[in-house]
Formats: C-alpha cells, structure tokens, sequence
C-alpha cells in the first residue's frame, strides 16, 4: 500500500504541472505560429495548436506522475 504524499512531494509534483503547462503552452504557440506559416486559416491552426497542446500536457503530466509514483515506491 502506498504511503501518503509528503509535502516535499506534493510541492515537486504542482512545480512540474507548472512547468508542464508552460512548456505545453509554448508548444501550442509553436505549432499554431507554424500552421500559419503554412498556409492554414485561423481556425485550423488554432484546432492544431490545441491538439498540440494537450498532446503535450497529456505527456507531460504522465511523466511527472509517474516519477512522483516511483520516488514514493522507493521510499
């Protein structure tokens, strides 16, 4: 049975979502800005730069989950 989270651990996993968020964020950005370039209309670029988004954040979240599920498993 898993332990409850420590304060240190819940820190680190909200300090990851944040950085996660932004990085998805810039993602985003990146892919609407290059769809534009492109050629594509408002619409669709911005329907990409959603997909991109939470794509990322979808990645990213899991990821961080799982390392805060491994460091409680060593500990």
């Amino acid at each position: 049975m898993l332990e409850p989270i420590s304060s240190l651990t819940l820190l680190v996993l909200l300090v990851a979502a944040m950085v996660a968020v932004i990085v998805a964020l810039l993602v985003g950005a990146a892919t609407i800005y290059l769809s534009r370039r492109d050629g594509a209309t408002w619409p669709s670029a911005l329907i990409r730069g959603g997909i991109a988004f939470s794509g990322m954040l979808t990645l990213l979240l899991l990821a961080a989950t799982l390392a805060v599920v491994l460091l409680q498993l060593r500990s």
